[in-house]
């Protein structure tokens, strides 16, 4: 093979083999294809590429991924004509949004209570700055994660309520909080739940709850992040707003100015990025390339980013230092500087959340460390890792409980225990529910209190249950699989040879974007070739020149690579043919116009195998 793509060899659902053989590469995966293409998905790919002047390798990537050849122009250039539904579709949204006009109109205060994650930053300041716009009262409280916890309280609601608001909305959360909302309709305060979590049969008391995951709702925008909900909260108190006279007084704001917040909240919330959610993104990404929002222009600034924005950058650049807010420090400074105008102010909230930004990952690298010791201790006979320790920091057990699950390919879950009490959080695999788990241990009695979804969790449990905690989720799995092992596996999109990772190629996945959950990046497989150099750089990464039969290069890097396998294999190479995978991405640094492989695992070819 001596230049561009290569079909991936066909796949029938009944046998799935691994691509190019690779039954478990350097890092223990399973090698199998995204897509197994099937005759009308390589018609469907000619057609594409013929239709939509894409090359053939990113029209087998929409082919394979079921994208129907009628679909492809609405999925390359999504708008919100196409994509917006009414808001009224939504139960409760018409009662809700009824009640927020009347606040409105009455010059009634607005109390905001969001979540202290990118999600709730982004829904309040949605709903701040379009309340703020057209002449609203707002009062905006962020639960503190450490000394509240999740979710609305009766001393916040309170706290509200005695600094004059008289209707509380709750964004990305209340959906469970029975209790607490019923104690705040008996004190008269009018609720709002504006929510996207999994619900019950029974919803709590309050004038509405706009979920679209509640059990009475079809699903069909059970996507949304809660910013995304928001929006269309905002849409609808708009419309009523403007049916009402209102605007007769007051400017009309255009709602579009704020789908950067969208799309910031959107990716971050690691939500399927289809249908609107996708149009969302594509749109916001467009406004945040404008940088009229002073507080991400400030957080851009103090993050080194210059370059236009992508999902990457939200998900990885500006997400992170907005979520180091509710980590680590003052959980209402990400909502307050994505919703304020001062230029001056954004700077230092700015520059405060980079300085906790950094102390989080000095933190997230020693709760690592531990986690990793009781893992290596267990052995690879748990197939749920669940790692414990006293007054680790409840800021970063999510992302520690993420970085284990990449590490070891396995679900896991992090707890922190304070005085005999654990707050975990945790993060699945393919092939393993461990929202439902969590609920299920939650329903038995095994967790004070749980929840989430497939693929992320958290929860609460006196620490004496931690290792009962374990087994129920390794018998959970087993359950689940029917007693099939849970085999780590890679996802891959097609392959090409080193001398077909081209700057065209690169461009041209690139028109496949936004890439996130549900529509992740494509990752490829670079076959027949040869490590020439590598060595680590900065924090145990690997960067190495990999060549081709026909004597084409190509630079790779695989990062975090000496915690685990990956790296040692890549140092000692020794000339042999390897199948490499991972993402090709261009390469601008210092003025450069080139291509890198973001390397994710590696394989020797078979005939290397066999030796």
């Amino acid at each position: 093979m001596t230049g561009g793509a290569s079909r991936m060899p066909l796949q029938s659902e009944g046998t799935m083999q691994p691509v190019l053989g690779v039954e478990r590469s350097v890092t223990g995966r399973r090698w199998w294809d995204r897509g197994a293409c099937d005759q009308q998905a390589e018609r469907t790919a000619l057609a594409i590429s013929q239709r939509h002047d894409l090359p053939d390798l990113a029209a087998r990537v929409l082919a394979a991924r079921g994208m129907g050849l009628d679909e492809v122009g609405r999925f390359l250039a999504p708008t919100l004509r196409d994509d917006l539904p009414d808001p009224s579709v939504l139960r409760d949204m018409d009662r809700g949004v009824e009640r927020l006009a009347r606040a409105v109109m009455s010059g009634e205060t607005i109390g905001i209570l969001a979540d202290y994650d990118v999600d709730g930053a982004t829904s309040s300041a949605v709903l701040i700055r379009f309340l703020n716009a057209i002449g609203g009262q707002t009062l905006l409280h962020v639960p503190d994660r450490a000394t509240e916890g999740y979710g609305p309280s009766t001393m916040a609601l309170a706290g509200l309520r005695e600094r004059g608001a008289s209707l509380v909305v709750t964004l990305d959360c209340g959906t469970m909080a029975f209790d607490v909302l019923d104690q705040a309709a008996e004190g008269g305060l009018d609720i709002i739940v504006v929510d996207h979590h999994m619900a019950e049969p029974e919803l709590p008391r309050a004038v509405a709850v706009i979920n679209p995951n509640r059990l009475d709702e079809d699903r069909a925008l059970g996507d949304l992040a809660a910013v995304g909900v928001t929006f269309l909260v905002v849409v609808g108190l708009n419309r009523a707003l403007r049916q009402a006279g209102w605007y007769r007084g007051h400017p009309e704001p255009n709602l579009l100015d704020w789908l950067d917040l969208v799309a910031l909240g959107t990716v971050c919330d690691v939500v399927p990025l289809r249908g609107l959610n996708r149009t969302f993104v594509s749109q916001g990404l467009r406004v945040l390339g404008r940088r009229r929002n002073v507080g991400l222009r400030a957080l851009a600034r103090v993050a080194g980013l210059s370059r236009r924005p992508g999902a990457f950058d939200l998900g990885y650049v500006l997400g992170p230092r907005i979520n180091a807010a509710g980590r680590m420090g003052e959980s209402v400074l990400g909502s307050r500087l994505l919703a304020l105008e001062d230029v001056e102010e954004a700077e230092r909230i700015a520059g405060v959340l980079d300085r906790q930004n950094r102390e989080r990952k000095e933190i997230e690298t020693a709760v690592m460390e531990a986690a990793c010791a009781q893992v290596e201790a267990l052995g690879d006979h748990c197939p749920v890792l669940v790692a414990a320790g006293k007054d680790w920091h409840q800021g970063v057990i999510g992302i520690v409980a993420g970085r284990l699950r990449e590490r070891y390919h396995r679900p896991a879950c992090v707890v922190s225990i304070i005085d005999g009490t654990g707050k975990g959080s945790g993060r699945s695999v393919r092939g393993f529910d461990l929202g439902s788990a969590i609920i299920a241990a939650r329903q038995g009695g095994l967790l004070v209190s749980g929840g989430g979804h497939a693929m992320a969790a958290g929860f609460s449990l006196q620490a004496g249950k931690i290792a009962a905690l374990r087994e129920f989720l390794t018998e959970r799995l087993a359950d689940q699989r029917g007693g099939k092992p849970l085999v780590p596996e890679l996802a891959i999109d097609g392959l090409l040879a080193p001398a077909g990772a081209r700057v065209a190629v690169v461009d041209a996945v690139g028109r496949l974007g936004p890439f996130g959950s549900g529509h992740p990046e494509p990752r490829f497989a670079i076959t027949g070739s040869r490590i020439q150099r590598a060595d680590v750089v900065g924090q145990g990464h690997v960067r190495c020149v990999v060549s081709g039969e026909d004597g084409s290069k190509l630079k790779a890097i695989a990062f975090r690579a000496m915690d685990s396998g990956l790296g040692p294999a890549l140092l000692r190479h020794s000339g042999r043919a390897f199948h490499l995978a991972g993402h090709l991405r261009r390469d601008t640094w210092m003025g450069r116009n080139d291509v890198q492989l973001s390397l994710d695992d590696v394989a020797a070819e078979l005939a290397d195998r066999r030796r």
